[in-house]
């Protein structure tokens, strides 16, 4: 009876997660919830996913990968993979590999969150359709998290379970951080090589629905040229400051004179560039390093710093300010921000920041700190205060630091002189104290709702092998192989991987496990490599956009449709399915 009522619950949340809007960790927690009710899993063993090392050491890498995002280290990344060729499978190449092998030791979440800005600013900027690159974005940091054990938070969660059940299955050891390269590596390579050959023929040439242009607000941007800025003495055409999506230089200050923007025309200290273009632009250009916002004539570098945000904000018509200049209304003090753009009508005001004259209902574009927009949203100055989203500052001075601290926690973990858990916590408290990121930051870089998922994952887990249900899935899939593992194998991979595109990598992972136990048991052979397998198939993730994160990531910006992914997918599965197949065996032998 217990037996019929897990698998109720199992075959109730994969109906769930699949038919449903819910958000996966809901379902999950909610089937926990069932099973704990049930009397399947006691309260010890419904929170001990919750405790569990694996999913502690994805909340440390969320920390990691943001401090290393918000240092710019991966957008300058970025611009330097893509560079200026505008050949096809030339520009394939170079984005796919280095970004599979970053991969491996980065989340690819946050590795895609900060290049799909770039790859979408590369494409504007040489007119090249961005469909055609931002699957093979997402597929290649798929293929590079199956290189280390920290390249993805499957790899963790499967580590983690082993880790827990060492003491109850003798055939099982532990999994180093290197010791699935052997298979993850080779597939890498030869799944990069099928994107560029493959991928620059299958791919669409799609648009995506809305872009940046659609949007009708304008703004005005003044940026100052600082003293130590990489663009000093370089010209416009080569700082890149010609081709920017979506902005354009208007015009350019120096010493009370205007100068014409020409391409050729050299930057100098303290020269005051004025930008026109859309609210995604001006974020693009407050993050552009040697730049600063112009607010007044005696600029203060103290306005620049990693814990400003830029927020919106509309003049109210009892503004004090109303009728008078920024300048002279001495904005910056007043109100202890600094404009960086102002749009008025829809379009932009012309001329220097500081000379605009507010009038009511002008946008205005602050940088301040993240505290300003919730002490104002009820003051009687400013209408529809909102802070703009992902808007903070790079703090490109500290991108050493980051990148250092980065190297050090992988050279720690795989030396053995740290666990992956101690070693990424201490890389995470690096990057706080260090000022790579703020608190705030490191807080809001840790997704919840993903922890929340694979603790519930590993819970129902736990709930179904102590119900026995496993037993009864690995007697089923031996009476269908009978007694050969490879067989075996391929059956635990191909039902991962079904599984995995139709819910979560992390819960096909846990759902998974313990029946690739069990079957090991069953067929008398170590369990070492239907585990393996488990954990390759729940990452490899290509045939549809559901299945994984990053695919949903490039899904809306990419112009997809459900089967352009099946069109490169399915190909790169059976890739996939074949080769870790063919290696885990030789690498974690029966």
């Amino acid at each position: 009876m217990t037996v019929l009522f897990t698998l109720a619950v199992v075959v109730l949340v994969l109906l769930l997660l699949v038919t449903t809007s819910l958000g996966a960790d809901a379902v999950l927690l909610g089937g926990l919830v069932l099973l704990l009710l049930g009397g399947v899993v006691d309260a010890r063993t419904a929170v001990g996913g919750f405790a569990n090392e694996g999913m502690l050491t994805v909340a440390a890498l969320f920390v990691v990968a943001a401090g290393v995002r918000q240092t710019g280290a991966v957008s300058r990344l970025c611009a330097m993979l893509l560079g200026r060729s505008e050949a096809r499978m030339a520009v394939m190449g170079r984005l796919t590999l280095p970004v599979a092998m970053l991969s491996g030791f980065l989340n690819n979440t946050p590795i895609v969150a900060a290049m799909v800005p770039g790859i979408l600013e590369w494409s504007r900027r040489h007119d090249q359709p961005a469909s055609r690159y931002l699957i093979p974005l997402s597929y290649a940091t798929i293929l590079g998290g199956m290189v280390t054990v920290i390249g993805t938070s499957t790899n963790l969660v499967v580590t983690g379970l082993v880790q827990r059940s060492l003491a109850d299955h003798p055939g099982l050891r532990a999994i180093g951080m290197f010791d699935i390269t052997p298979i993850g590596l080779p597939l890498a390579l030869v799944g990069c090589a099928m994107l560029v050959v493959l991928g620059s023929f299958l791919l669409p040439d799609r648009r995506p629905p809305v872009s940046p242009e659609d949007d009708p607000r304008r703004y005005t941007c003044e940026l100052l040229v600082l003293v130590d800025s990489p663009m000093v003495g370089a010209t416009i055409e080569d700082a890149g400051l010609r081709h920017l999506p979506n902005a354009f230089l208007a015009e350019l200050y120096r010493e009370g004179e205007v100068l014409a923007a020409e391409p050729t025309t050299r930057l100098h200290a303290g020269d005051r560039l004025v930008f026109v273009g859309p609210r995604e632009a001006m974020v693009d250009l407050a993050r552009i390093p040697g730049l600063a916002p112009a607010a007044e004539a005696r600029f203060d570098r103290a306005v620049q710093g990693g814990d400003r945000v830029l927020v919106e904000a509309v003049v109210a018509p009892q503004n004090p300010l109303v009728g008078r200049s920024i300048r002279d209304g001495e904005f910056r003090s007043t109100y202890q921000a600094v404009v960086v753009a102002v749009a008025r009508d829809g379009r932009h005001v012309q001329g220097r920041i500081g000379d605009i004259v507010l009038q009511r209902g002008d946008v205005l574009l602050l940088e301040t700190h993240p505290s300003w927009a919730a002490s104002r949203r009820d003051s009687r100055d400013f209408h529809l205060v909102s802070e703009v989203e992902d808007s903070a500052s790079f703090r490109h001075h500290k991108a050493p630091i980051a990148l250092g601290a980065m190297v050090l926690m992988v050279a720690v973990a795989a030396t053995g002189l740290l666990s992956m858990f101690e070693a990424s916590v201490g890389a995470a408290a690096v990057m706080v104290l260090t000022g790579c990121l703020s608190g705030e930051e490191a807080r809001r870089s840790v997704e919840l709702p993903v922890l929340v998922a694979i603790a519930a994952a590993l819970g129902i887990g736990e709930g179904i092998r102590a119900s026995g249900a496993d037993q009864h899935l690995a007697t089923a899939v031996v009476s269908v192989a009978g007694d050969s593992p490879w067989v075996g194998l391929l059956a635990i991979y191909v039902g991962t991987a079904i599984l995995t595109e139709l819910v979560t990598n992390n819960a096909a992972a846990a759902l998974m496990f313990p029946f690739a136990l069990s079957l090991g048991e069953r067929l008398g052979v170590s369990p070492m490599p239907f585990v393996v397998a488990v954990m390759f198939a729940a990452s490899a993730s290509f045939a549809t956009p559901i299945g994984y994160q990053t695919n949903l990531m490039v899904y809306g910006p990419g112009g997809y449709r459900f089967t352009d992914f099946l069109r490169v997918g399915l190909p790169m599965q059976a890739l996939a399915m074949a080769v870790s197949c063919a290696l885990v065996p030789w690498v974690f032998p029966f």
